[in-house]
């Protein structure tokens, strides 16, 4: 049965996450850095926006790969399938809330207001399933392993790194920056804050979620 819950979670986890990633696009502000590679690859290829986050983080289990070595494990392959799952939680997503980005500056602020709460809502979730972690995070568990860095510290980092990139492609392939806005930064800095102030914020909710998965 606490499987099941797990499962439950873990998927829940992904939604509401996706769902953080539909925002910031919506935002008009610049998409979120977990979305900020695919976002950019997408315009630049005309592919989907789900599969391209797909294809990438493919590629982080590559990195991963890269980072662990002889401590990558073979279980660690079965983030192909969470990856293509959130990918197509995402293109879901951009289909159901299909309503056009609103001009108002102050709207747009609260749609990546929700967007930062949802992204971190979502990812405290699904690793508090202790499941299979989504490439990206399990980038940032490799590093988390290999240092002596707090995970929501090394979030921070990857998300700004995975941002420098998005701009590097966009200003190469497209000759401007689309995607990237005073928004990205935000919410590089902010989703790992978010992550890190679940468990104070919500101690009684938190321990009470644990009970029923452990």
């Amino acid at each position: 049965m606490k499987n099941v819950v797990r499962v439950f979670i873990y998927c829940i986890g992904l939604f509401i996450m996706a769902v953080g990633v539909t925002f910031s696009v919506k935002s008009n502000l610049g998409v979120s850095p977990v979305n900020s590679i695919p976002y950019v690859i997408s315009i630049i290829a005309g592919l989907d926006q789900g599969l391209c986050v797909s294809l990438i983080f493919f590629s982080y289990i590559a990195l991963q790969f890269f980072i662990l070595k002889k401590e990558f494990k073979f279980q660690n392959l079965l983030q192909i399938i969470c990856a293509s799952l959130f990918g197509y939680f995402v293109s879901f997503s951009n289909m159901f809330f299909c309503f056009e980005p609103s001009s108002n500056y102050l709207v747009r602020m609260i749609y990546m207001a929700v967007s930062i709460i949802f992204i971190g809502i979502g990812v405290f979730l699904y690793l508090e399933a202790e499941l299979i972690p989504l490439p990206a995070e399990g980038v940032m568990l490799a590093f988390k392993k290999k240092t002596a860095f707090e995970f929501h510290n090394i979030k921070i980092g990857f998300d700004l790194i995975t941002v420098i990139a998005a701009v590097l492609l966009s200003v190469i392939f497209l000759e401007s920056i689309y995607g990237i806005r005073e928004g990205t930064f935000i919410a590089a800095f902010l989703v790992g804050k978010v992550v890190g102030l679940i468990p104070k914020l919500f101690k009684k909710e938190v321990k009470k979620l644990k009970s029923f998965i452990d």
